[in-house]
């Protein structure tokens, strides 16, 4: 009887640590949400909108999920600062947000949607990281690949409002004395 209840103390422990780890992994993730989903939370809760606009036929945008949003501290950082939605800009439903009805548009085999078109300023670039301020107006776009360190960069600068008086350039230097590459020529 000893025997048993020492293997079922150690079978139950076992799985108490192995949830515990299963727990801890899921919370190292970003909380991706739908246009409608962000548009919901932000009538109780007014943060920043972090869009990952992406197609499903670009290699980046998979290296980006796979590599710089798998970042267990990253997840951690925009799921505490950002309301992140992830967006396939080759989504063929309608998309009601901010007012507006926004829809695909069928170009040739690969077509785009307005509201990325609308929130990547016309730049159909994959994959674009889009920051929006609490009213949901676009802050600016990201585009391209971004590794998790450089990312880290970016992220403090929009979450802290850091854009509204630094320029990138300075801010970027000034992060962990960190050499970073500037956005859009800043």
């Amino acid at each position: 009887m000893r025997y048993f209840r020492s293997v079922m103390g150690g079978v139950i422990g076992t799985v108490f640590i192995l949830l515990s780890g299963a727990e801890l992994a899921a919370q190292a993730k970003i909380n991706w949400l739908s246009w409608e989903e962000a548009n919901k939370m932000a009538e109780h809760e007014k943060k920043k909108f972090l869009v990952n606009v992406y197609t499903d036929w670009c290699s980046w945008c998979k290296k980006m999920e796979s590599n710089t949003f798998a970042d267990e501290d990253l997840a951690r950082y925009i799921n505490a600062n950002f309301y992140a939605i992830k967006f396939n800009a080759g989504k063929r439903e309608d998309i009601h947000w901010n007012g507006k009805i926004y829809k695909y548009v069928p170009k040739g085999n690969r077509g785009y949607h307005e509201l990325a078109a609308e929130i990547m300023q016309g730049q159909l670039s994959y994959p674009t990281v889009v920051f929006l301020n609490e009213r949901m107006e676009v802050i600016q776009p990201i585009p391209g690949y971004q590794d998790p360190g450089r990312f880290e960069v970016i992220i403090s600068y929009f979450a802290g409002n850091h854009y509204k008086n630094t320029p990138w350039r300075k801010y970027a230097e000034s992060f962990h004395d960190s050499k970073v590459v500037p956005v859009n020529g800043q």
